[in-house]
């Protein structure tokens, strides 16, 4: 497949793509909702050394463009989760491509 046939002078498709996936942690907090609802702390505790303030940050920003939706819930201590929405869900054959790849290709 030759790829310098594809004209991306009115903007690329895959570059616009990868900026709404691309920071060190939303492709770890999209593979992590893939099946699944999980609340803040269970993201965070899975992301292992991610920073409180950059999970927040990436979160927002995969809410903001549609990807993960947020529902909070009216309690003490405060209940928050996350999951996939359904233009989330259409990267799902995408990152379990890269988990494929990623486990072939680990150096």
């Amino acid at each position: 497949m030759r790829f310098d046939r594809y004209d991306c002078s009115n903007g690329c498709p895959v570059e616009a793509a990868l900026e709404q996936i691309s920071g060190k942690w939303k492709g770890l907090v999209l593979y992590h909702l893939i099946d699944q609802t999980l609340r803040f702390s269970e993201l965070k505790r899975r992301l292992g050394t991610v920073t409180q303030r950059s999970l927040t940050k990436q979160l927002r920003e995969l809410e903001a463009d549609g990807l993960v939706s947020r529902k909070v819930y009216a309690v003490v201590p405060p209940k928050v989760e996350y999951r996939l929405t359904g233009k989330g869900q259409k990267l799902k054959p995408v990152l379990q491509a890269l988990h494929a790849w990623g486990t072939e290709n680990a150096l």
